[in-house]
């Protein structure tokens, strides 16, 4: 009896210290989000600053292309903006276990032919985006946001690491009750010696140089695929590319 009540004490002052790590761990983690936010946050306000500025100039009819090519800058600014605040926001409920599983139906030919779409208008000059869809559409149950979150995250890393007119892929399949997802490229790739780290939170390998990121988006990945049950593997050779297969259990029933 009395191992009993000695071992509900020890669980007892053992909570609030969890508790304490826990919350010392989120602040730790939003510091840095912060600072490395504020560093990121610059370029692309500037960027927005100055096309604002100089649109105004360009008030001929003849000047519409210059006036097109500031508002494309714009757009793809804020684009960059919104997935900072959305990487903080998804970190922050994943290390507060706000995150719960909401299934829905998704016919995911057309899930997946929408993200293309939407990729597509922020990749770089020249490269192409293709697709090897289900030859059937099929409705699945997924959680919508973070299947999408998975998806535009690699393919936006498969164009921001590879050179302009190169090839990006995604090839989905269903097999052995999982939704396969696989994302290619002919990027610059990732150095060996620094592979093991690529999930981890803020993680930039060396090779990134001036790219944009926050080092959180696979760590976001991992985490959500984690979460649906299923996972993420990858192959990546320094100057040759990567390839990412994610693999998620088919979902039944409600949810």
């Amino acid at each position: 009896e009395r191992a009993k009540v000695q071992s509900a004490l020890l669980h007892n002052e053992r909570e609030p210290k969890i508790a304490l790590e826990k919350e010392k761990e989120l602040n730790e983690l939003k510091t840095r989000f912060v600072s490395m936010a504020s560093h990121e946050f610059r370029t692309p306000l500037s960027t927005i600053l100055s096309s604002a500025s100089l649109i105004n100039r360009y008030t001929d009819a003849e000047q519409q292309e210059r006036r097109e090519k500031h508002i494309s800058k714009i757009k793809n600014s804020v684009a960059h903006l919104t997935n900072l605040l959305n990487d903080f926001l998804s970190i922050s409920k994943i290390e507060e276990g706000k995150l719960r599983l909401h299934q829905e139906p998704i016919e995911i030919n057309s899930f997946c032919k929408d993200i293309i779409e939407e990729i597509s208008l922020n990749v770089k000059d020249g490269q192409q985006v293709h697709c090897t869809l289900l030859p059937e559409p099929a409705v699945l149950r997924f959680d919508k946001t973070m299947i999408r979150t998975i998806l535009y995250n690699l393919l936006s890393n498969a164009s921001k690491y590879s050179a302009e007119s190169t090839v990006i892929e995604l090839k989905v399949g269903v097999e052995d009750e999982h939704l396969e997802l696989t994302v290619l490229d002919e990027g610059i790739g990732i150095p060996e010696s620094e592979q093991k780290h690529l999930f981890d939170r803020f993680f930039r390998a060396t090779n990134a140089g001036s790219i944009q990121g926050t080092g959180l988006g696979l760590h976001i990945v991992k985490r959500y695929v984690d979460l649906i049950g299923g996972n993420i593997t990858f192959t990546s050779r320094q100057f040759k590319g990567s390839a990412f297969n994610v693999k998620l259990p088919l979902q039944h029933g409600e949810g």
